[in-house]
């Protein structure tokens, strides 16, 4: 049996609208590396949710349909997980533990921020295996490889 050699990555909320809304340029690899499978990734519910309540605002100068289609392309790459456990570890902002529980669930490999109070908690998460990075480390690792 050969394990996956992909990384699974948990991708925040910011991160997808780096993809698909602001087109960041340091976000593009990653986006790349989704589009073609060589990143999994997993999402939950609730992370759906939070994606799909943020997508909704006004101030994003997208029509009905180009909203649409972002979840429709997001649900088609992610791997939806149904159970999700508190992580050992507390993010100091709650709207962002969702996705710290969803990596931890999942001993998923990165979870893809820019938030800071994420990234505090990289040291610590580290120790069991999870690398809480940046979307431009996340395009060195997948460039290293």
């Amino acid at each position: 049996m050969t394990l996956d050699p992909r990384p699974r990555a948990v991708i925040d909320t910011n991160v997808l609208l780096d993809f698909w809304v602001f087109d960041d340029p340091s976000a593009r690899r990653l986006r790349t590396a989704l589009d073609d499978g060589a990143v999994v990734a997993l999402s939950s519910g609730e992370c759906v949710d939070e994606f799909t309540a943020v997508l909704m605002r006004e101030q994003f100068d997208l029509a009905t349909e180009q909203r649409f289609e972002i979840l429709r392309r997001w649900d088609r790459l992610a791997e939806r997980i149904g159970r999700v456990h508190a992580a050992p570890l507390a993010c100091t902002d709650p709207h962002d533990q969702k996705f710290l529980d969803l990596a931890c669930s999942t001993h998923a490999d990165w979870l893809v921020t820019k938030d800071k109070a994420l990234l505090k908690l990289a040291k610590r998460a580290s120790r069991d295996g999870l690398l809480i990075i940046t979307p431009g480390t996340a395009a060195g690792r997948l460039d290293a490889q």
